[in-house]
């Protein structure tokens, strides 16, 4: 990391708040997530968020069966993307953190809207931002989000926070003989169909040389250890 980690964005899914209930947001789970994000925070590592919204609801299958139209599925997206942000505002400022979520849409009843130099500025304060709405266009996941933000605001990495130790070569729910790749370039990324990030966002952080780091957000002090240095439980994509 060319900054020692100073700058990270840290994507987390949708799915991950709902915990065993699988669907909503579960608190123990808010509580945790702040924990984590704390004790980079104490390490003087300033931290922007991206969550998906999959635990209230995800575009593509809100317009599978044709009544919702795609458009209107992802807008429903990105409001459940507000909805959590706004929930992990309130663990992190419960954990003495301070934040703001910033938005891609204007709605300012409820957070402030997205302004990049703002952001910056944000981090720099050491404040916690968490970037709500996705890109604000369908037909983008956030996980391109995330890469766009973590771009702009420049990050030295986006760290994709999963269930799972790393990087693939394939389903390992599936298939007992996966094998978890330490590390690979983005072409192989792209080129085998490995599915770290969706090929939007792998292709964003190849332009920008922006490193993309997949971890087990469930293993306690994970974060802070990818900060500090350790990747042997992580899988890293980059040049």
């Amino acid at each position: 990391m060319s900054r020692k980690g100073k700058r990270v964005l840290v994507k987390f899914s949708g799915e991950a708040l709902a915990g065993e209930n699988g669907f909503g947001i579960e608190n123990s789970i808010l509580k945790y997530i702040a924990s984590e994000i704390k004790s980079l925070r104490n390490e003087g590592v300033e931290v922007g968020i991206v969550i998906g919204g999959g635990n209230i609801i995800r575009g593509v299958s809100a317009a599978r069966d044709g009544l919702i139209k795609r458009t209107s599925g992802d807008h429903m997206g990105m409001l459940a993307t507000v909805i959590n942000s706004i929930a992990m505002q309130e663990a992190l400022e419960s954990a003495g953190l301070d934040v703001r979520v910033q938005s891609a849409i204007q709605m300012e009843a409820f957070c402030e809207t997205y302004i990049m130099r703002r952001a910056h500025r944000h981090l720099e304060k050491g404040r916690i931002v968490i970037f709500a709405c996705g890109t604000g266009n369908p037909y983008f996941t956030t996980d391109t989000a995330a890469t766009l933000r973590a771009v702009e605001i420049d990050a030295d990495v986006i760290i994709k926070a999963t269930k799972v130790d790393g990087i693939y070569d394939k389903d390992p729910k599936k298939f007992e003989d996966a094998i978890m790749l330490n590390e690979l370039s983005y072409e192989r990324a792209l080129h085998d169909n490995i599915k770290v990030m969706d090929d939007t966002a792998i292709a964003l952080a190849k332009d920008n040389a922006l490193p993309i780091i997949v971890c087990n957000m469930f293993k306690e002090g994970n974060l802070l250890k990818i900060i500090q240095g350790d990747m042997s439980l992580c899988s890293i994509v980059k040049n």
